[in-house]
Formats: structure tokens, sequence, C-alpha cells
């Protein structure tokens, strides 16, 4: 079993996907002969031709365009937008069309589209290329949104997105590209898409996150063990649908959560998943939930970004402050 990093899951699972089903198309800003920006795409056009692997225009509106089009004449595109920052053109085809073609046809036509782009902080990048657009993209209705936080979720997770006969935006932690590697078994299972997963048991506080930030979280229970804190930690993987009952069920067990997001404060995912533990989880709670995000801040350029992203120090501040409440 080869142990490689989170880039080179997606490009496997992307081979694996084209390998098994002809009408896989790839297309996006040279995401053909370089390979992708990031190289996620690399080698493709070699394996499979300019016909499945299409280098597009500079473009973002016209690549969502063309995707929604492939999709309902029976393919399956999956789309790279090269930044998530140059994602916003394409929610006006998202939004109108993609997430809407199943409702708009009465089920006659569905729309299997992934849209994938990098995104998130750390990575030292100018503006437009450090957001973590999640919420924006999880308020579409029709649209499922994923956000893998390893190589191992990123492969089995991309192939069900290709394989989901809906339209998926799948974003992936620039971060984490080539942070660390894992071992990736290259056997075409697909994880279940709509699942929370459990990452670390624990039995004190509940510490809920995505993408880049469940390996800040991680450090943070590490950290908290070491002072008698037993942390669960939660990878919420797929934001769009959100499994709640996996989160209301590990809090029920603890009676605190944190939730760890690099996203702005106001109006994020984690503001969701806060409000859905208000509803259907206050009896369980102990005390109030905690946010842990980015600020109401543009991304700031590289000398400002470490204070930007949620530090272990503010994640296991946050904890120790649930932790008050008896």
């Amino acid at each position: 079993m080869a142990q490689i990093t989170l880039v080179e899951a997606v490009n496997l699972a992307l081979k694996r996907e084209m390998g098994n089903d002809p009408s896989v198309v790839v297309l996006g800003q040279d995401v053909g002969i370089d390979g992708g920006v990031f190289r996620a795409t690399l080698g493709l056009i070699e394996r499979f031709g300019r016909e499945r692997v299409i280098d597009t225009p500079l473009a973002e509106a016209l690549i969502a365009g063309m995707s929604i089009g492939m999709a309902v004449e029976g393919l399956k595109p999956v789309a790279e937008i090269q930044f998530a920052g140059f994602a916003y053109t394409t929610l006006d085809q998202m939004l109108n069309h993609a997430g809407r073609m199943r409702h708009r046809t009465q089920g006659r036509l569905s729309c299997p589209m992934v849209l994938r782009t990098p995104c998130g902080a750390g990575i030292h990048a100018p503006e437009h290329h450090s957001e973590s657009p999640e919420a924006m993209f999880a308020q579409i209705p029709g649209i499922r949104v994923v956000y893998p936080s390893s190589p191992r979720r990123a492969y089995g997770l991309l192939l069900a997105a290709i394989r989901d006969p809906d339209p998926v935006v799948f974003l992936e932690p620039t971060r984490l590209y080539r942070l660390f590697k894992e071992e990736v078994e290259d056997d075409g299972n697909a994880f279940a898409l709509d699942t929370c997963f459990t990452v670390r048991d624990g039995t004190d506080v509940t510490l809920v996150s995505w993408g880049a930030m469940v390996h800040d979280t991680l450090a943070a229970a590490d950290d908290l063990i070491e002072q008698g804190i037993a942390a669960e930690v939660i990878d919420v993987a797929t934001l769009k649908p959100l499994d709640m009952d996996t989160i209301l069920a590990s809090v029920a067990r603890t009676g605190r959560c944190v939730i760890v997001s690099e996203a702005a404060r106001t109006c994020s995912f984690a503001s969701e998943i806060a409000a859905s533990l208000a509803e259907e989880g206050l009896l369980t709670l102990l005390a109030p939930v905690q946010r842990i995000t980015g600020y109401d801040v543009v991304v700031p350029l590289p000398r400002l970004e470490k204070h930007y992203l949620p530090s272990k120090r503010r994640i296991i501040g946050a904890a120790k402050k649930a932790l008050e409440f008896s």
C-alpha cells in the first residue's frame, strides 16, 4: 500500500474513476498539459486523451456552465477551479442551474458533476487564494459540500462525489496537499458521503472540525490528554448534508462542544452547527458551545496569516472554558 500525499490521492482517485467509467471527464484551466496548478491532474491527459482531459480558457463561469451541460447530457464532469477565491463567479451557474436541475425537470434530469477547488489559508499565498468558502456553497439547495482532511479521506470521498448523481462541491485544503503522507489503497472503495467521522474518542469535550483544521484540533486533543482532559474529535467531512446525529450523540456523551473552523466567524458553518446544537441538543449541554474560527477580515498576507488561523492554544483555551461549567 503506497504512502501518498493528499494531492496525490486526488490524482489517484481521478485516475481510478476515469479508468472505470468512460463518462468521467476532467476540465479546467491548465488541467491537461500542465497537470493543474498543484499537479492534481498530472498524467491524466497522456493516459486518457484530450477529449476527456480538457484545458479551458481562464473563465470560471464557463467551466461551471460547461460542466452542467455535460452532466445533463450523460457525462460526469470533474471541473477544477484553480483557487477557491476564483470560484465566486461559478455561483450563478451552481445556484441557478446545477442545484436546481433535478427540481426544475421534476426528476427527469440530474447533474452529476464535481466542482473541485483548493482552499484555505496557511500556504503564504497572495490575495484571493486563501478563502474557505464552505458556508457560501452549503447555502445552495441541491448541492453537496465535501471537505476532506487526509489523503485517505480525499481518495474515498472524491470517488463517492464523482459517483453521486447530483452536484458536489469538493473543497481541498491546500495546506494539506503535501504536508504529510498516508497509506492509501487504490481499491476503488468510496467513503460514505453525508457522514461525520469520529477520529478520536473522548469523554470530556467534543471537538468538531473539518479540512486542514482537523489536524490542529487533533494536536490540541493530544495536549489536552496530557492535562487529564479526554477530547472526542469529529471530522465533519461532508458539510452538506450534515450528519448532525453523530455530533449530537457525541455531545450527549461529553456535554460540551468546541467547533473549530478557519473560515470567518459571521455566518460561518460553525455557526450552523452551533445553532443545530442549540435546537436539538440543548438539554444535553453542560456548557455553552464554543466557536474557534478565523476573524471577520480578509485573510491577511503571509506575515500575519498565522495570527488569522485558529491556533492550538485557542482550541485548548476554548475546551478548558467549556470545562469550567459543571
